[in-house]
């Protein structure tokens, strides 16, 4: 009689024929960041909090002591410097300029990731600079976004980040910023794209976290259809091209089918992002005694690894990373 159970008979044996495992270097630690002296709990999002530069310093420390190469860090902009134009978005003297020479000055070997669009920076709320179109209606024009973005992309890399992360899902903006990046000698910084950035409902919190939910319409005519998963391949294949280091899909845990399609048509690294309102789920469900939250949120980063990212993005990071 075959008996699979003798491999999982003891924990030794289970360590042995375990065919995925996860490690602290998987992760990348999300960071917010505002302009303000004290730190602030985020309601939206127990347990994460919008960090004044000094507490984003020694919140990233302890992500590094844990193991954790790289943080991605995204800013919470007051409104009186938001505009149609988003210039803010590239200002050298500005929130992420300053928040990356701090972190760099103090961690140079941490991998410091910068988020790459326009909607915590944007009045309107988009992703993309907004216009009126021929109807009367809001469109988010793609190449004249495209434009600002590289300039977005341009500053990061002048503050000294490591790797830039366009998460505003506009056409031809990789191959746009890399070309602008090599021009002015940056050819060293990385660029992290969302691939196959989904028009998900599971990022209400986030948006809670930067208060840069939209003002009117939605992302669906830029961000992804969540029906579609042939459209993710077309989206790597051009990324790819295009000049991307690293991949993404976003959101990680209802997407395993994509990550795991998109690992079979790329060669290149692939990133998934466990988004805001999937730890919102976690955390919730574990607060009101439905959930063990340690052994679910483990479970869930496991299903990510396993369906094929080479690297998680998740509000769990250290969390995870001490239990490693």
């Amino acid at each position: 009689m075959i008996r699979p159970r003798r491999n999982r008979k003891s924990p030794a044996v289970r360590a042995l024929v375990r065919e995925t495992t996860l490690s602290a270097s998987d992760f990348i630690y999300p960071l917010f960041v505002h302009d303000k002296n004290a730190d602030e709990a985020i309601d939206s999002m127990p347990g994460c909090i919008r960090w004044s530069i000094e507490g984003l310093l020694k919140e990233a420390g302890e992500a590094q002591a844990l193991g954790i190469p790289a943080v991605v860090i995204f800013p919470a902009i007051s409104e009186d410097l938001k505009s149609s134009d988003a210039v803010q978005c590239y200002n050298d003297d500005g929130l992420i300029p300053r928040a990356i020479k701090a972190l760099k000055a103090t961690y140079p070997e941490l991998c410091v990731i910068t988020d790459v669009a326009l909607d915590p920076y944007n009045s309107d709320g988009h992703d993309g600079l907004v216009a009126e179109n021929e109807h009367g209606g809001l469109e988010i024009i793609n190449d004249e976004t495209v434009e600002v973005l590289c300039q977005q992309a341009l500053c990061h890399a002048r503050a000294g980040a490591d790797m830039v992360s366009p998460s505003d899902m506009m056409d031809g903006r990789v191959e746009a910023i890399r070309t602008t990046l090599d021009s002015e000698g940056y050819q060293d910084v990385s660029i992290l794209a969302y691939t196959a950035k989904y028009a998900s409902a599971y990022y209400g919190p986030f948006r809670g976290a930067l208060e840069s939910t939209p003002k009117a319409g939605d992302k669906k005519t830029y961000q992804m259809d969540p029906a579609n998963v042939h459209e993710a391949i077309r989206e790597t294949l051009l990324d790819e091209e295009e000049g991307a280091d690293i991949i993404m899909v976003k959101p990680a845990g209802p997407y395993l089918d994509v990550i795991s399609q998109v690992r079979n048509a790329t060669t290149l690294p692939l990133a998934a992002y466990q988004v805001s309102g999937e730890y919102l789920m976690i955390k919730a469900a574990a607060k009101d005694g439905w959930l063990d939250e340690q052994a679910v949120m483990m479970e869930s980063l496991i299903g990510i690894k396993r369906a094929g990212a080479d690297i998680i993005v998740t509000y769990f990071a250290k969390q995870a990373a001490r239990c490693l």
